[in-house]
């Protein structure tokens, strides 16, 4: 057993909601004896959190109804009835509900009264312009108001909503929205990121035109000269016959669609993921307020764009009543310390951003526990890739030593996480605190047997949940859908991460299981060699793959070094030093070689199967899912990976 990192005081035990919560329903003991619980009684779990997170809706004759032996068999209150929008909207008052801040220095505030009334004109225009329930509503936006604002209007008529940020190139776009065929896409002609405004008309009117279902293109926050393609208007022009009113909200089956979301699509067309409304409200009113504790009045944070699950996971924080804190751009201009000053500027309570800023910020030196004040943090998340020991450390010695800092884990699969935070147990460095309410998490072996802690494996969801996919769009017979979760092991869901539990009851995630090494036939994750790489003098980011080589795999690792310095020998031999001693000789890479960016997705991911694709010759064929695509380049016909 290790020591803690940090350890929550008995005030802030007894005064948390999830306390208050295994009060509430009779269990005795503490958060393991809840999620016990939980999993072994989920009927009446889910029935709980409905009526004690206090779920605007009619929960119906039963919570759980199974038919047959299979995860995808089970229905959550299936003669339920809620609307999504209502949860978020139920108040209508003066206080905060939206605080944007852009990186070209645009400040918006709205309330709740604000943000009902905005949602109120879209609602009229939508269905002004025939948006039936079913219908699609894309939206290619920045992270701003009026993307939740359309979300919202789209969720209270029964609409499915989508979204991706402007950044992405047009064949990225067309090969997402083309497969829902929406008939209205809200879009940008521009957006700020890095200093420098990029303008995307051009691209634009690409898309427009590669969605023939269009009823109409909406334009948001194109200036009052700024030219618009053709059969374009803007929102101020849509919006203006329609005065702000009461929302109707439409009564809906607990499973009706709300979201399609993507996979990254690196290596193939996007999948596209149809999640249901009551499923993901549901799961995200246990996440945010028993794990992470969110209240009415909390202002929460993450750092994302409109592209990854995390946005629709922090729109979610209004119906808990807290406020959105959003921000557009990059969170390194002008320099590294823009998102703490927007703590101080927001008062945020919860700050959710990815592994990879995190080590950003140490690397970069900086300590915002000297240059801030941070007094109104109380949970930090981090989530993306692995937080490594040194980012947990970093955060308590840098930051602020009084946070609860989760990392969570879970995917766009759920749009949720499947293990993550708990504001009543301790935090030990690299380990993320236990598995989510309601799930039963394992780590099997290759059989799907149970492992025991320090074993590494499978992470696995044994238990049906409510944020499980209705399914992949286009798909018939749910084929690829369950290729894809349950086909590795029989009714069991599983979606590729490796992992092991710990001694402490927490998790480590080694990384993707399709991007495990395999030397001589042991399996070893890539979380550990980028643990002993990147905090290397001269090492700024790392990637590494097995290649198939003589009849077995060999590590091939490859480097991004800091100004200055030369992949040279003494440098190789200190990087295979390091891993020898800290992982372990498997671990230990063949081949070395420096370039100089690696591939990442738009919410900083590491893309390893592109580069072994690339590596071996095979097609990648979404590059566009890709922050810096042309990285990849850098990867092609390397002499050293042929001799």
């Amino acid at each position: 057993m290790i020591a803690p990192l940090w350890t929550p005081d008995a005030h802030r035990r007894s005064t948390s909601q999830v306390e208050e919560f295994r009060s509430a329903v009779g269990v005795d003991g503490g958060y393991r004896d809840l999620h016990r619980w939980s999993v072994e009684h989920p009927g009446d779990f889910w029935q709980a959190a409905w009526e004690h997170l206090g779920v605007v809706g009619d929960p119906g004759s039963l919570p759980i109804l199974s038919t047959g032996n299979h995860p995808t068999g089970t229905r959550f209150f299936p003669d339920g009835h809620l609307n999504f929008a209502e949860n978020l909207l139920h108040n209508a008052d003066d206080s905060p509900a939206i605080l944007y801040r852009g990186e070209d220095g645009i400040r918006r505030d709205l309330s709740r009264s604000d943000l009902h009334d905005l949602v109120a004109r879209i609602q009229q225009a939508l269905l002004e312009l025939g948006v039936e329930p079913g219908d699609r509503v894309a939206a290619w936006l920045p992270n701003i108001p009026e993307t939740y604002a359309v979300m919202l209007a789209s969720a209270s008529i029964g609409a499915v909503f989508s979204s991706t940020s402007p950044d992405f190139g047009t064949e990225g776009v067309l090969d997402r929205f083309g497969q829902i065929r929406p008939v209205v896409l809200f879009a940008t002609d521009g957006y700020h990121y890095a200093g420098r405004h990029h303008d995307v008309t051009a691209r634009l009117a690409d898309v427009a035109a590669g969605l023939p279902t269009l009823r109409r293109v909406v334009v948001v926050g194109g200036g009052a000269d700024t030219p618009l393609p053709g059969g374009c208007v803007a929102l101020e022009a849509f919006l203006e016959p329609h005065a702000a009113g009461p929302v109707r909200y439409l009564d809906l089956p607990f499973d009706h669609p709300l979201y399609v979301l993507y996979s990254s699509g690196t290596t193939g067309k996007p999948k596209c993921i149809v999640h249901r409304a009551g499923g993901i409200l549901l799961k995200h009113l246990v996440e945010h307020r028993l794990h992470c504790d969110v209240r009415a009045g909390d202002r929460v944070f993450y750092f994302t764009t409109a592209g990854w699950m995390m946005w629709n996971w922090l729109a979610s924080s209004l119906a808990a009543d807290a406020a959105l804190v959003l921000y557009d751009g990059s969170p390194f201009h002008p320099d590294g310390n823009r998102l703490f000053d927007l703590v101080d500027d927001c008062d945020v309570t919860l700050f959710g951003v990815s592994a990879r800023f995190i080590d950003s910020v140490a690397g970069a030196g900086l300590r915002p526990i000297r240059t801030h004040d941070l007094g109104s943090l109380r949970t930090i998340c981090s989530t993306g890739s692995p937080l490594s020991p040194e980012g947990f450390a970093h955060v308590h010695a840098d930051w602020k030593a009084d946070v609860h800092l989760a990392s969570i884990s879970g995917g766009t699969d759920l749009c949720g996480c499947l293990v993550g935070g708990q504001p009543t147990g301790p935090v030990h460095a690299g380990q993320i605190q236990g598995p989510m309410l309601g799930m039963d998490i394992d780590v099997v072996d290759e059989e799907g047997s149970t492992v025991g802690p320090g074993t590494r494996g499978e992470l696995v969801c044994r238990s049906a949940f409510p944020s499980m996919p209705l399914g992949f769009w286009d798909d018939p017979g749910d084929q690829r859908y369950h290729a894809a979760y349950f086909d590795r092991f029989v009714g069991i869901w599983h979606q590729g991460d490796f992992a092991e539990r710990t001694a402490e009851g927490g998790f480590v995630i080694h990384g993707r299981s399709d991007a495990t090494l395999n030397p001589g036939g042991v399996r070893i994750g890539t979380a550990e060699i980028y643990r002993r790489v990147e905090g290397l003098p001269g090492i700024s980011e790392a990637l590494v793959i097995g290649q198939p080589w003589k009849g077995d795999t060999r590590v091939v690792l490859f480097v991004v070094t800091t100004a200055g310095t030369t992949l040279d020998d003494d440098l190789r031999s200190r990087i295979r030093s390091e891993i020898r001693t800290g992982a372990s000789p498997r671990h230990v890479p063949s081949i070395i070689i420096e370039v100089p960016e690696v591939p990442r997705t738009r919410s900083g991911k590491l893309v390893e199967l592109a580069v072994r694709n690339v590596v071996e010759g095979l097609p990648v064929t979404n590059a566009e899912a890709l922050a810096n695509p042309a990285s990849l380049d850098h990867f092609r016909n390397l002499p050293d990976l042929s001799d």
